[in-house]
C-alpha cells in the first residue's frame, strides 16, 4: 500500500506539473464506507458484521488526440503480489479510434459478457446473483469495435484472457457482443465461449434488457451457460433483475431480484456450481444531499434475503441468509483538463 500511496503521490505532482500544457486529463477518486449485519438461519454472522471500507478507487482517463484515448482504474484496498500491481487494476487500456464507425482497444479491460448487473461499477451495488460474485471480470486481451452511423448500435469482437486462467494455462475468451440505445430500450447482449481447462468451453448466451419510463427503470438480465455434451437451455441458468425509481433529483429507490441454478453434473461452470437453485430478493434507497443534481455523494440503505440451496459450500449466498447494509460513496473530482495533448 505504501509504494501505491507513493506512486499515486509522484503522478499527481507530475499531472499538476503539465497543467498548462492542456493535456487531456480527468483524475477521479471514489470511495465507500459502510456499515453491514449478516444473519444465517436468524444468527449473526460476525466475521461479516460491523463497519467495513468497501472500496477505495483511483481513475484515470482522457484523450491524447482525436484518435488516441486511455482510460485507468486502480483499486487501491485490493490485495495484490508483489510481483503483479495488475492484480489490483481493474482496467488500463489505450483505444485508437479510426474515424466514428471503427475503434481498437488494447490493454487490461472489462470481459465482455453480457448484462446489466454485470456492467455496473461494483462500488454501486449491494447486492447481486451468485454469479457476478464469482466471475472474474478484468482480463488482459484485445478487441474492436463497429458502431452505426446514426451511433445507436455498437457491436464488439473480443479476444482475451479466460476469466477461469487461474493456474497461467494459456487460456483464453472469444466474446462478441451489442449494445443497444433505443430510447425506451437499451440492450447489452453477448454470446461467449470461455476456456475454462485446455481445449474446454463454457458458453454464454447473456441477454441484457433495459426498459425506461419516465422516472421508472426496468434492468432484466438473462444468462444462460452450458458446456459440452449438455442440453444447452434451461439447465445452467441466472436471471437478474432491477426495479428503480427516481424521486426528484435526491431519491432513488429500488427492488432487486436474482435467481441462480445450475442442473448439469459438469464442473465447468465455476461460478454457480452443480446442485445450486438460490433466489435473492432485496430492496434499498439512495440519497443524494447535494444541490442541483451532483451526485458525487449518496448515502444508501438497502437489505436482502436469500434461500435455496448452494452446491458450493463456501459460495457467498446461501440458504436463509438475511443482509442488511447502509453507507456512503464519496466521488472526488481531483483534476479535469479537457484539451488534446496533440493537433
Amino acid at each position: 500500500m505504501k509504494k501505491i500511496i507513493c506512486s499515486l503521490c509522484l503522478l499527481v505532482s507530475s499531472l499538476c506539473a503539465t497543467a498548462q500544457e492542456n493535456k487531456a486529463i480527468n483524475l477521479l477518486f471514489e470511495t465507500r464506507l459502510d456499515y453491514q449485519r449478516e444473519y444465517l438461519d436468524g444468527d449473526a454472522v460476525k466475521a461479516n458484521s460491523g463497519f467495513r471500507g468497501k472500496y477505495l478507487n483511483v481513475m484515470l482517463f482522457g484523450t491524447i488526440n482525436e484518435h488516441w484515448s486511455y482510460s485507468y482504474r486502480q483499486r487501491l484496498n485490493k490485495a495484490h503480489a508483489d510481483q503483479s500491481f495488475f492484480d489490483a487494476t481493474d482496467w488500463i487500456h489505450i483505444t485508437y479510434r479510426l474515424n466514428k464507425n471503427w475503434a481498437f482497444n488494447g490493454g487490461k479491460q472489462v470481459v465482455g459478457i453480457g448484462g446489466y448487473e454485470y456492467d455496473r461499477a461494483p462500488i454501486d451495488l449491494y447486492f447481486c446473483s451468485e454469479y457476478w460474485n464469482n466471475i472474474p471480470c478484468y482480463q488482459f486481451g484485445v478487441s474492436t469495435t463497429y458502431t452505426t452511423n446514426n451511433g445507436k448500435d455498437s457491436f464488439m469482437a473480443q479476444f482475451c484472457e479466460s476469466p477461469f486462467n487461474f493456474k497461467n494455462e494459456d487460456l483464453y475468451a472469444y466474446n462478441l457482443m451489442w449494445y443497444g440505445t433505443h430510447g425506451w430500450y437499451n440492450s447489452m447482449w453477448s454470446v461467449n465461449a470461455q476456456e475454462y481447462a485446455p481445449g474446454k468451453f463454457i458458453y454464454y448466451l447473456a441477454l441484457g434488457n433495459e426498459f425506461r419510463f419516465g422516472d421508472a427503470t426496468l434492468q432484466l438480465d438473462f444468462m444462460n451457460r452450458a458446456t459440452d455434451g449438455h442440453t444447452f437451455f434451461f439447465k445452467d441458468f441466472s436471471v437478474m433483475g432491477e426495479l428503480s425509481y427516481t424521486i426528484g433529483k435526491k431519491f432513488n429507490v429500488f427492488g432487486r431480484m436474482s435467481y441462480d441454478v445450475n442442473k448439469t453434473h459438469s464442473t465447468g461452470d465455476m461460478c454457480v456450481m452443480p446442485g445450486t437453485e438460490l433466489t435473492r430478493l432485496g430492496a434499498g434507497v439512495e440519497f443524494y444531499p447535494l444541490p442541483e443534481g451532483n451526485r458525487n455523494l449518496r448515502f444508501h440503505l438497502a437489505a436482502c434475503h436469500s434461500f435455496g440451496k448452494n452446491g458450493n459450500p463456501e459460495g457467498t449466498m446461501q440458504d436463509e441468509q438475511t443482509f442488511a447494509d447502509m453507507g456512503v460513496k464519496l466521488k472526488l473530482d481531483i483534476l479535469a483538463l479537457t484539451k488534446t495533448i496533440f493537433k
